[in-house]
């Protein structure tokens, strides 16, 4: 055999061992991902509030509840139910769509978008609540994001929900599927982010989530438009798509919701638009046992 040969044989024998090689053997692939079962819970409702202004979402602290609706608060004494205050604006102004607000100090601190305008404008608006005046603005501009629908705090930042919308309000390229959360730090620098899971968005299709509050137990509890139940995600332990763990019956219809902090318990505020009123729940503890990628969210 001429070395050309030996050679060339080598070469060959070469690349058919390579080419065995590549090819993965059956009993290697891995699995499909299969996403942990959604556990199905109950919220039992405790308190129920007249309040016209309640067709957008609510805020509450230790001794007083608020309804939300666009450019208009309504501030209710939480022991009688009796509507103490209110801050309005003009209609189609320099507010246009207050999606939700939390209490926090003597301040009310909400998101407020102009929707159905594009493209997307959002900005954060903070009012005393002892005087019910507007007390300071931060505007966020125009985000690829979305359009502002939640935020609170998050250790030293915050975090912040993002809606895009299938209809009025949306982008033609940029379906409701686009809605996410978002992480910053103190001066509203984007630090991280996730994605929604599908099961959710196409729960609230063709809206996203119109509000979203982080639980006690560092889980994030978030609403759609209508339909009555609240989604409760987690973290990943690797990946950029929250996980969803638990849906939460509630006898309640859009949009921004609030925890209790003052209370003892679990009890969330929530809004039924259609009949303009305020509810308090009671919500059911979730667990992450039968989740074993899931983990509370929580400020790195």
């Amino acid at each position: 055999m001429t070395p050309l040969v030996r050679a060339a044989l080598a070469a060959a024998l070469f690349a058919a061992a390579g080419s065995a090689l590549a090819q993965p053997v059956a009993s290697e692939r891995p699995p499909v991902y299969a996403p942990p079962p959604v556990v199905e819970l109950q919220a039992k409702m405790i308190r129920e509030y007249a309040a016209p202004e309640a067709r957008q979402g609510v805020a509450v602290d230790a001794d007083h509840v608020y309804a939300i609706v666009n450019t208009v608060i309504g501030k209710y004494d939480k022991a009688t139910g009796a509507r103490v205050g209110r801050w309005a604006a003009p209609r189609e102004g320099l507010i246009r769509h207050i999606n939700s607000c939390f209490a926090e100090a003597g301040k009310l601190w909400c998101a407020n978008s102009n929707f159905p305008l594009v493209p997307m404008a959002s900005s954060v608006e903070v009012f005393d609540t002892a005087t019910m005046t507007h007390a300071a603005s931060h505007s966020l501009g125009i985000l690829d994001e979305g359009s502002l629908t939640f935020f609170e705090r998050f250790g030293q930042g915050w975090i912040a929900g993002y809606a895009h919308y299938n209809e009025d309000g949306g982008l033609p390229y940029k379906d409701a599927a686009y809605a996410g959360v978002v992480f910053y730090d103190a001066q509203w620098r984007r630090t991280g982010g996730y994605a929604l899971p599908a099961s959710v968005l196409a729960r609230m299709a063709p809206h996203a989530a119109s509000g979203g509050v982080l639980g006690p137990d560092g889980l994030l509890y978030v609403f759609g438009h209508d339909r009555p139940e609240l989604y409760v995600l987690a973290r990943p332990v690797m990946g950029p798509t929250l996980i969803h763990v638990a849906t939460i019956a509630i006898d309640a219809a859009g949009q921004a919701i609030a925890w209790d902090r003052t209370a003892p318990g679990r009890v969330m505020y929530a809004i039924n638009r259609p009949t303009g009123v305020i509810r308090a729940f009671e919500l059911p503890p979730v667990s992450l046992d039968h989740s074993p990628d899931a983990r509370p969210l929580k400020p790195e």
